[in-house]
């Protein structure tokens, strides 16, 4: 039995990680979990799971968790704020953490995880983009593993295998386009956030919906991908695929083309992160190939997707420009779901931050942090400004 460590349980990917533990529970055991404020679901994970220690990240929750679960017979080690997070991230003899703190957020407690040791199933990407100047060092000095949780990486990963060095050619990222891929550029002015957040084929947070609208999210992990697999900006490319079947490609130095191919189903990465290098029999349903059709493709729209052009040039600047962009990023999305920016000056402001930033080219962690901190700003200054 496998002794995980859940980050960010009440969100996407930590209710679909637990749903994994709770249909194999001869296979994992939840050691820690933390949440963000969802006190009522958190109180429900808690009882199920019985985890040995937790932690709620807004500190103010603290007394509402506690009374949450007073009645437990066997309570739970109880922590509160980042610092709590981070103690979780690190406790005991958890062999994996999953990391499904969105944005980040999440870069601290999986620094802190790869210090106690423990193997990483990375399904926050803003955590290696932000931080790969430190985050790969790290996972190096101290002998762990980093796992891809999310599907393209997974299906980059589970695509190498075997793969001698050398061999690989070029990575191709598949995007689903987002909710606006078959509406007309000129179109996207009066688009709504209700209208950003209908995904055409997966079910996810809001951030990371809006983030496949624009395709932050496919920029974002081209990074990832560089960080991951070392790989050159030149040889990581994206091609929309509406049907979200194939999750991701390598061509290799041969010509060969081996994809890997999935319903859109994001257990599937998760369950495979946690059992690598095993391969576990599951009930799910079984991709059909004649009932999936026809599989299309085709380039992405640099006019209608120039987020994506963003994310190229700030990977390739390197150094603390990564951390800037997705900072800038995370910022306008917030105010975008908040209806305080529009859908199209997403873009614009993210550009006019990483314009504004004074490049770090080796930066250390805390040159990170105040990067982060400082386009966050930056965000908000620009949007004050043009009000």
């Amino acid at each position: 039995m496998k002794r995980i460590t859940l980050l960010g349980s009440t969100g996407s990917i930590g209710t679909q990680t637990l749903d994994i533990v709770a249909e194999y529970p001869e296979k994992f055991r939840v050691v820690g979990m933390t949440a963000g404020g969802n006190i009522e679901l958190f109180a429900q994970q808690i009882r199920k799971f019985q985890p040995e220690i937790v932690a709620i990240a807004n500190e103010t929750k603290l007394a509402e968790l506690k009374e949450a679960i007073a009645d437990l017979a066997v309570k739970p080690i109880i922590l509160a704020g980042a610092e709590g997070v981070e103690t979780v991230a690190a406790y005991g003899d958890s062999e994996a953490v999953v990391t499904g703190i969105v944005g980040c957020a999440g870069l601290l407690p999986t620094i802190a995880a790869i210090k106690a040791g423990k193997n990483i199933a990375l399904a926050n990407k803003e955590t290696l983009i932000a931080g790969g100047e430190v985050v790969v060092p790290l996972v190096k000095k101290h002998g762990v593993k980093l796992l891809p949780a999310d599907s393209e990486h997974s299906a980059i990963f589970q695509c190498l295998q075997g793969v001698p060095e050398g061999g690989l050619r070029r990575i191709i990222l598949t995007a689903s386009g987002g909710a606006f891929r078959d509406r007309p550029t000129k179109e996207l002015a009066s688009v709504t956030v209700a209208d950003a957040l209908k995904h055409p084929n997966w079910a996810m947070g809001k951030k990371i919906t809006i983030d496949s609208a624009t395709l932050m999210n496919k920029g974002l992990e081209v990074i990832e991908a560089h960080y991951l697999f070392g790989v050159d900006y030149d040889k990581i490319e994206i091609v929309i695929h509406p049907q979200s079947i194939i999750h991701s490609l390598i061509e290799l130095e041969d010509t060969s083309v081996l994809a890997q191919l999935g319903l859109p189903d994001m257990r599937l990465p998760l369950l495979y992160s946690l059992s690598y290098p095993d391969r576990i029999p599951t009930q799910w349903e079984r991709l059909d190939l004649v009932k999936c059709g026809t599989l299309t493709f085709r380039a992405p729209d640099h006019q209608k997707y120039p987020c994506m052009d963003l994310a190229y040039a700030a990977g390739r600047a390197g150094g603390s420009m990564p951390a800037v962009l997705n900072a800038a990023n995370e910022q306008v999305v917030e105010l975008f779901l908040q209806e305080r920016v529009r859908y199209v000056q997403i873009a614009d402001l993210i550009k006019h931050v990483c314009d504004r930033h004074n490049l770090i080219s080796k930066p250390e962690l805390e040159d990170i942090l105040e990067a982060d901190k400082w386009a966050r700003n930056a965000v908000i200054e620009q949007v004050m400004a043009t009000i």
